[in-house]
């Protein structure tokens, strides 16, 4: 069967995908409601820098910004985020605005007397809690489709996405897919599709719910387990040792789990529990160890924040004109995916002491810093004079760097090494060290 594709939403997620997808398929389109992204994309330039420019020009794709494209489409893939609202609960707004669209595309197939070679089958990677994909997605297509029924006019399945974020080795391709659906003939064409792309295996979910709630235990697992770490953080700075040096005394016994404190945002692990937990309530049950574990990840920038505020207090240097210098302000290493990112809670608080902020990170757009965050990101050249320096996020442009960085520390000043990625032997002298 030669399935006719489209992929709704070209990031980090959907578009390396309908880049695989391409090379295999020859009607294969990639939507998206962003105009500005789908022609930057034509001319062969992806913000994300998950995919590089020859394989954008070389991609036998239609990107598009138009419903019409997808037409002839009968097997739809939705990548759309799922994030979360201010009050920490599921906002559906994206993933809710792809099933109307997906809608408004079968009612205009009809319409337009549009004969499909099978029913179409819609597919969500988008992260959902358990039963969403059949309980709100399908009713949303039926609703905008103009009553086209589910499971007759249309089927359903859902394949997590595992996508991270500047992994170069962990790829869409060489990442082991759970794939799921109502019915074992669409789960056919799921594995059909997928397994042109994905090298490394397909595992057969016994059904949708299993395998949405699958994508919201992997990383609500990562979660809690990075926040035992921090909470151990918070113990030996109160004792007066080093976490990094307790863990590696730790990680000498084999079984030891090798995780590490640290900032946990982005658009999986900070995001995800959320989801889980948001079902779990609507079902009658509060999860304790989850969001426990939220709220000590959620509150460690504000930590770092006010313990580098006492440790410039301690030195004398906390006072009118106090300059705090942070590097990195993407969520994780050598990505420029801003999303869910902790520094700007950190800046956010300092701030708050009438402290002078700047932030410096090289992999960063600056015009997606300002519409994002309302940050404006500094040259290297404003990193002067600096009373504390906050290694924030481990780019290796950062550390490769590292010793210049730190000569901009004032004496009697600190370097904060967030993720205790230093050599403290390179430290200036006369410069304090504290690390997470």
């Amino acid at each position: 069967m030669s399935e006719k594709i489209a992929v709704l939403g070209l990031g980090y997620v959907g578009l390396p995908l309908m880049i695989g997808l391409a090379r295999s398929f020859k009607d294969v389109v990639g939507f998206d409601i962003d105009g500005k992204r789908v022609t930057a994309l034509k001319q062969a330039n992806d913000w994300t820098g998950e995919v590089e420019s020859d394989a954008l020009k070389s991609a036998k794709a239609v990107m598009t910004d138009k419903v019409a494209d997808m037409l002839h489409s009968n097997f739809f893939i939705v990548t759309v985020p799922t994030p979360i609202d201010e009050a920490k609960r599921p906002d559906l707004t994206p993933v809710i605005g792809a099933c109307r669209t997906i809608g408004e595309v079968l009612k205009q197939k009809k319409a337009a007397g549009i004969k499909d070679s099978a029913i179409p089958l819609v597919v969500f990677e988008s992260t959902v809690w358990p039963g969403l994909t059949e309980e709100i997605c399908g009713p949303e297509i039926e609703k905008a489709s103009g009553g086209l029924k589910q499971g007759e006019a249309f089927k359903l399945g859902y394949s997590p996405e595992r996508i991270n974020p500047g992994d170069k080795i962990h790829r869409v391709e060489t990442i082991k897919k759970v794939i799921s659906a109502e019915d074992s003939e669409s789960l056919d064409r799921v594995e059909h599709v997928y397994k042109a792309v994905i090298t490394a295996g397909l595992h057969r979910a016994t059904n949708i719910r299993v395998a949405e709630a699958a994508k919201v235990i992997e990383n609500t697992q990562r979660d809690i387990n990075i926040a035992l770490m921090n909470e151990l953080a918070l113990i030996c700075d109160r004792m007066g040792i080093r976490t990094q040096d307790v863990l590696e005394a730790a990680g000498t016994k084999w079984n030891f789990l090798k995780f590490s404190p640290g900032l946990v945002g982005g658009h999986c692990i900070g995001v995800d529990p959320y989801y889980l937990t948001a079902r779990a309530e609507e079902l009658g049950y509060h999860p304790q160890v989850i969001l426990a574990g939220r709220r000590i990840n959620d509150d460690m920038p504000f930590f770092i924040a006010q313990k580098i505020m006492k440790l410039l207090v301690r030195e004398g240097r906390a006072r009118k004109g106090t300059k705090v210098g942070i590097l990195g302000l993407t969520f994780k290493e050598n990505v420029r995916d801003l999303r869910n990112s902790r520094i700007p809670d950190i800046y956010r608080e300092l701030k708050s002491f009438g402290v002078e902020v700047v932030i410096f990170d090289p992999v960063a757009d600056k015009d997606h810093a300002m519409h994002e965050y309302g940050i404006t990101l500094c040259d290297r050249e404003d990193l002067k004079n600096l009373d504390a320096l906050v290694f924030g996020v481990s780019h290796q442009l950062i550390l490769d760097e590292s010793s210049k960085f730190m000569q901009n520390v004032v004496p009697g000043g600190y370097v904060i090494d967030v993720k205790s990625v230093l050599d403290r032997a390179k430290v200036p002298e006369g410069v304090h060290y504290w690390s997470l």
